[in-house]
C-alpha cells in the first residue's frame, strides 16, 4: 500500500457530551464509502464517541491513543500478540478501533489499554460499549465489516475491519 491509497475522512459524531463533534480517521480509499456510512449510521442513533483523532496527534504511538480512549484507525504498525511477525490491518488503513476504553483487546491476559479492565465485563451494558447486537456492531456489519469481540482467544471488542483480521 502506498499513502496515495489513503483518505483523511472528516467524521461528525455524537460524543459522550451529548452534543455533535467532528474528527478525522485516515482509511484506505477502498472502504472510505463504507466508514462513512457506518458512522453516518452511529451519528443518526447517537452512539458515543470519546473522541477520533489521527494516530499522528499521539507520535504513531498506538498506545496512546489507546490511553486517551481515541477512535482511530490507519497505523502503520503490526499485529499486537504472538505468532509471527505481520502487519496489521490498520496499516493497511483497513481497520478501526472504537472507544478502546469501552471495548478493551485481551491479550494474553494484558488488556488494551489497562484502562479499559473495568470494561472486561461486558454487562450491563454502558455507553461506547460494543456488544453482539448493539448499534455499533449493526453499523458495521450492515457495511460487511466483521467485529474483533466474536474471536474466542482474544477478544477485541474495539476492533472492526473490512478483511476479518
Amino acid at each position: 500500500m502506498t499513502p496515495d491509497q489513503l483518505r483523511a475522512l472528516q467524521i461528525e459524531y455524537w460524543g459522550f457530551d451529548e452534543q455533535p463533534h467532528t474528527g478525522t480517521l485516515v482509511v484506505n480509499a477502498r472502504v472510505a464509502d463504507a466508514v462513512m456510512r457506518a458512522f453516518a449510521t452511529l451519528l443518526r442513533e447517537r452512539f458515543p464517541i470519546r473522541r477520533m483523532d489521527p494516530i499522528d496527534v499521539f507520535g504513531g504511538s498506538d498506545e496512546a491513543s489507546l490511553d486517551a480512549d481515541n477512535t482511530a484507525a490507519y497505523n502503520c504498525r503490526r499485529v499486537v500478540g504472538s505468532g509471527p511477525p505481520r502487519w496489521s490491518a490498520h496499516a493497511y488503513g483497513t481497520a478501526i478501533d472504537v472507544n478502546p476504553v469501552e471495548n478493551p483487546y485481551l491479550e494474553g491476559g494484558r488488556v488494551h489499554p489497562e484502562s479499559g479492565r473495568d470494561y472486561l465485563t461486558r454487562s450491563p451494558y454502558r455507553p461506547g460499549m460494543a456488544v453482539d447486537g448493539g448499534v455499533l456492531v449493526r453499523a458495521f456489519e450492515s457495511v460487511g465489516w466483521k467485529w474483533g469481540g466474536r474471536w474466542a482467544a482474544t477478544p477485541d471488542y474495539q476492533h472492526f475491519s473490512s478483511t476479518g483480521g
